[in-house]
C-alpha cells in the first residue's frame, strides 16, 4: 500500500511522513507544550519537492560523486547530475523516488524502496523504520545488496533544523575537509577555529563541509526553544554540516562515509567509511533524536 501522508504520534511528538516524496519526513512536532512546535524545519504545503522536506534518506551513497564517475573493481561507473545547478550527482536514488508503506501503527511505520539496475548498476532493497516514543524519534535506514555481485554502499540522513542567531551546537569532530567552488573536498585539516563544533553558534555560518572523527552525538539548543535536542547515531563516523551564510535553517547529517569517498582508491574506502556489500549483505544506520523539555 502507499500513502501521500502518514502520521505517527507519541505523548510528546507527532511525526508526519511523505512516502511518495523520497520517503521523507515532512514534519516533526513537539506537542507536549501548550501548542505544537516544529522541531525540524517547516515544509511547504502541499509538499511537492524532496528539497522542501524536513529530512530525507541518503542511500546507497552520501553526498557527491566527483565528475559523476568512479572506478570499482576495474569498472567505471558513470552517473548523471540529479539536482538542478549542481554538476555532481549526489545522495543516491532513494531520496528521488517514492517509497512503499509496508506497515504502520499509531507510533511505528516501515517504508521500503527497491532499486533495479540502471545507471547505478546494482539492485538493492532499502527500508526505513520509524518509531516515536515519548520524546524520542528513532529512524533505522538499511540497505541490502540484492545483486549477484559486490556493491559499494553508504548511508545517511539529511535533517533540516530551524535556527536563529542564538542557536548553538555542541559536538566533537577531529577533522574536516575544506571545499572548492563545487563543494567538493580539497584538504583534510583539523576541526579547529572556524571548523570547531564545540559549543558554537550554528546559524548562518557559511559552512557546507564534511567532518570526520565524529563523536556520534550532537546537542542542539536555542534560548527560545522549550526543549533541547540530542542527535545521535552509533554507526555514523562522519558528520556533514550545511549552514548557509544567510537563512533560518541548518542541516546536520549523520553519515557513514566522507564526501566523495568513492572517488578514492578502494583500499582507502574503509578509512573513509565507504562499504562494499557482498550479495545479500545488509548495512544500517540508526538515527536517534531526543527532545528534552527544559
Amino acid at each position: 500500500m502507499s500513502s501521500d501522508l502518514l502520521t505517527l504520534s507519541s505523548t510528546d511528538l507527532q511525526l508526519e511522513l511523505s512516502p511518495s516524496i523520497g520517503g521523507a519526513i515532512s514534519r516533526l512536532s513537539y506537542i507536549a507544550g501548550s501548542e505544537p512546535r516544529s522541531i525540524l524545519r517547516d515544509c511547504h504545503t502541499p509538499l511537492e519537492n524532496v528539497l522542501e522536506t524536513a529530512s530525507f534518506p541518503l542511500v546507497p551513497f552520501v553526498n557527491r560523486v566527483r565528475g559523476g564517475s568512479f572506478v570499482f573493481r576495474g569498472r567505471t561507473i558513470s552517473l548523471s547530475p540529479n539536482m538542478a545547478g549542481d554538476p555532481s550527482p549526489l545522495h543516491g536514488q532513494g531520496w528521488l523516488n517514492a517509497w512503499t508503506v509496508d506497515n504502520s501503527t499509531g507510533s511505528e511505520a516501515t517504508l521500503s524502496y527497491r532499486h533495479g539496475p540502471g545507471e547505478w548498476p546494482w539492485a538493492y532493497a532499502s527500508q526505513q523504520q520509524f518509531r516515536v516514543e515519548a520524546g524520542v524519534l528513532w529512524v533505522r535506514l538499511t540497505c541490502r545488496n540484492t545483486s549477484g555481485e559486490p556493491m559499494p554502499c553508504g548511508l545517511g540522513q539529511h535533517p533540516y533544523f530551524p535556527c536563529s542567531a542564538e542557536t548553538r551546537i555542541e559536538t566533537k569532530a577531529s577533522h574536516v575537509w575544506t571545499i572548492d567552488e563545487d563543494v567538493l573536498p580539497v584538504d583534510k585539516v583539523p576541526a579547529t577555529g572556524r571548523y570547531d563544533l564545540t559549543d558554537r553558534l550554528i546559524c548562518a555560518q557559511d559552512l557546507d563541509h564534511g567532518f570526520g572523527g565524529w563523536s556520534g552525538c550532537a546537542l542542539i539548543d536555542d534560548p527560545d526553544w522549550p526543549y533541547e535536542l540530542e542527535l545521535s547515531s552509533r554507526e555514523a563516523r562522519f558528520f556533514q554540516i550545511y549552514s548557509p551564510a544567510s537563512g533560518s535553517f541548518f542541516v546536520a547529517e549523520p553519515v557513514t562515509h566522507a564526501n566523495v569517498a568513492m572517488n578514492a582508491p578502494e583500499p582507502d574506502w574503509p578509512e573513509l567509511g565507504f562499504r562494499v556489500l557482498e550479495p545479500d549483505e545488509e548495512m544500517r544506520l540508526d538515527m536517534r533524536l531526543e527532545v528534552r523539555a527544559k
